[in-house]
């Protein structure tokens, strides 16, 4: 089977950012297949990207490359790296893009990418996607080995990731991310509550009662909360945008009462 390269970029679609970059793979390893998990990440948002990585890498077959770039930092002191966990290679910026996914998944090797053998010849301080990552991942697909691209590094860079914290009969999480339908996804996972048949999720003053199995069981506008099918509890309004009606952005608080 042909190596896969999947991209999860904040590049979006009207610059030619993501495409230069599947060039620069493709000059290098002609049957490189690539696929766009998303470029459409929020710009500069890190902990988007880290999320949406966490939610989709396990979708793909072992061996496959995940070429992630949200970098704000580019250009500056943080590292370009390449990790192997979970049977899966990451390459990206070391600015914890990839910390969601190593909460699940054991480091086996992680390097900084330090040999220029392995990048474009002329390196931009403001496009590193194209100059080092893309032209590193297209290497390993060609099965280069991680230990030749760099210097072992021991410890990653990882977001200070908000987790929720249980007292008494009461969880208190956070929204982490909100995706293009306006549905508000906590940090607050299916094995928080799946122990308790009755719950209350407060958001912002208001409060839901229950959970609802999907979005069409929400018989009108009103928000309902909800497991949705990454595991973890979401705020949504059937037909609009949750985040518009109740105006509220990534790390407004979430308190589910347990009964």
């Amino acid at each position: 089977m042909a190596p896969i390269i999947t991209l999860t970029t904040d590049f979006g679609l009207k610059d030619p950012y993501a495409g230069i970059m599947k060039g620069v793979i493709l000059s290098i390893n002609p049957n490189a297949k690539i696929i766009d998990i998303t470029n459409l990440i929020p710009p500069q948002n890190i902990s988007a990207g880290a999320f949406t990585l966490l939610r989709s890498y396990k979708f793909f077959p072992k061996g496959t490359i995940h070429l992630a770039v949200v970098d704000p930092g580019v250009g500056g002191s943080r590292k370009p790296i390449a990790i192997k966990a979970g049977g899966y290679t990451f390459v990206g910026p070391d600015n914890g893009i990839f910390s969601f996914v190593l909460e699940e998944e054991e480091i086996k090797k992680a390097v900084c990418l330090t040999k220029k053998d392995f990048f474009l010849k002329e390196i931009s301080s403001t496009f590193h996607g194209r100059d080092i990552f893309a032209p590193a991942a297209a290497h390993l697909s060609l099965g280069k080995d991680l230990e030749d691209m760099g210097d072992t590094i021991k410890k990653p860079y990882l977001l200070d990731i908000k987790r929720p914290s249980k007292k008494h009969r009461s969880i208190k999480g956070n929204v982490i991310y909100i995706d293009s339908f306006g549905n508000l996804i906590t940090n607050i996972k299916d094995t928080d509550i799946k122990n308790h048949k009755h719950i209350e999720v407060r958001i912002k003053g208001y409060g839901i009662n229950g959970l609802s199995s999907s979005y069409i069981d929400v018989k009108n506008t009103a928000p309902a909360a909800l497991i949705g099918s990454g595991g973890y509890l979401e705020v949504a309004c059937f037909g609009k945008s949750a985040a518009i009606l109740l105006q509220i952005e990534e790390g407004e608080e979430v308190e589910v009462i347990l009964k």
